[in-house]
């Protein structure tokens, strides 16, 4: 490409032109990788990153122009060498649903979007993105059985058309299905059969639409299970775990890169029951989190993802063994709620929050509250403003302490309720060789 250099007023001759124009391209011919693309191009998020998209996918250039010859040409290499990059830094800051729709513009902008990398960045941009966190609900038609999908926005205010239906990830069926778990955007489902038929596990992405059926876990006799998924670093694969009521049986882990069930260890010695409210199991500090009982005194039980290694965490003295306890991740800490009825339309319950994991007295007391509409409730989500939902056990509704949350479809019964963050996180593809830092 043939470019004209302005020398005091005059055309300079091609071979200075093409001497000065190599020197340039030499200069940022190895770019370094943590180059702050901010000098180069201002994103913010939302529309302005939907603008800068849109004129590149043009083939226009996303820099603001020079009046100066000379840096517009610096410019306009740079741009051309971090394309890709600069492309890559927008698509992170765009929702799932926009880049669905960008991924049917050409081939190129879908292995773009499909790229591993790009999922881990936009996965990491997303975890502190309010406007990416979802709540994923399952809810019962009163008049006929049929359980429905639903998802909709973790905002205070609820309005009816933010509230979406989710087409099921199979075959629709009157029976209701069981959401196990969810983490990085994935779903651990169990769908049950009709008939005669097995009942089926998915992973599925309700952003996305896409699922796998996963193999059946070699122990499923009955409903005394609890599930997690989580991701191993070390590895860079997801893995789903279950464990048991009855101790004689050992964990089961799935891992997704092999495409199995293996056996586990057992529960560590003395541990003999799980409490009440072990729902699911809650994933961090890469191990599994729930609560056991150990000599005659409640114990928050951890399973490392690593090395499927067992440990106890010690829970508030304040903690009774009459309490209904559990665990769950609230702002990225580990928090224990319990639940102290007094009779079924009334109890106190109390909220901790791990602060140093794995240290008994980081345990911070973070909320107690007595509320008739709040009885046997579990926290699902802390927005900014400090507010906590629950999801109410009895009663089967989602409150904060301002009232009912969510615009559901009148004659409908809430059975579950998950709060997940969108992303592109494929079931099909979940490994990954790269590591993304921000």
């Amino acid at each position: 490409m043939r470019r004209k250099i302005k020398n005091k007023g005059k055309l300079a001759d091609s071979s200075s032109a093409l001497e000065i124009q190599k020197q340039k391209m030499k200069s940022i011919a190895t770019p370094k990788v943590d180059v702050d693309l901010s000098n180069q191009i201002l994103i913010s998020s939302g529309i302005d990153a939907i603008q800068k998209f849109n004129q590149l996918s043009k083939g226009k250039s996303a820099v603001e122009p020079s009046n100066d010859n000379t840096d517009q040409m610096d410019v306009d290499a740079m741009a051309i060498h971090f394309s890709e990059v600069i492309l890559m830094d927008i698509l992170s800051r765009l929702p799932v649903k926009s880049l669905l729709r960008f991924k049917c513009v050409s081939k190129f902008w879908e292995k773009l979007i499909s790229d591993p990398y790009l999922k881990m960045k936009h996965l990491n941009r997303a975890k502190n993105d309010q406007d990416s966190q979802k709540l994923l609900t399952s809810l019962r038609c009163r008049n006929n059985g049929i359980c429905s999908m639903y998802c909709c926005p973790l905002s205070p205010v609820q309005l009816v058309e933010d509230v979406q239906k989710l087409d099921f990830p199979s075959n629709p069926t009157p029976f209701p299905c069981t959401i196990h778990c969810c983490y990085d955007g994935l779903a651990v489902m169990e769908v049950p059969g009709n008939l005669n038929e097995d009942t089926t596990f998915l992973l599925w992405n309700p952003s996305t639409r896409e699922s796998i059926e996963l193999p059946s876990p070699e122990f499923r006799l009955n409903k005394s299970s609890s599930f997690g998924l989580g991701y191993d670093s070390t590895s860079s694969e997801y893995k789903i775990v279950q464990i048991f009521q009855n101790m004689d049986l050992p964990c089961e882990i799935f891992v997704l890169k092999g495409g199995s069930w293996k056996r586990s260890v057992k529960h560590p010695h003395g541990i003999y029951s799980l409490m009440f409210a072990v729902q699911f199991l809650t994933f961090a500090h890469a191990a599994f989190h729930w609560i056991g009982m150990s000599r005659n005194h409640a114990v928050m039980v951890s399973f490392s993802i690593l090395n499927e290694v067992h440990g106890e965490i010690p829970l508030p003295e304040e903690i009774s063994v009459s309490d209904v306890i559990g665990v769950t991740l609230l702002d990225g800490m580990l928090s224990l709620h319990s639940n102290r009825p007094y009779d079924q339309s009334n109890s106190t319950i109390k909220l901790w929050v791990l602060k140093e994991y794995g240290i008994k007295k980081s345990w911070i007391p973070f909320l107690s509250i007595e509320d008739p509409y709040i009885v046997y409730a579990i926290p699902k989500y802390r927005f900014p403003d400090g507010e906590v939902l629950f999801m109410c056990l009895v009663g089967g509704s989602l409150r904060t302490l301002s009232g009912p949350f969510g615009a559901w479809p009148e004659g409908h019964t809430l059975l579950e309720a998950h709060a997940f963050t969108e992303s592109l996180i494929s079931p099909r593809s979940p490994v990954f060789g790269v590591q993304c830092h921000l």
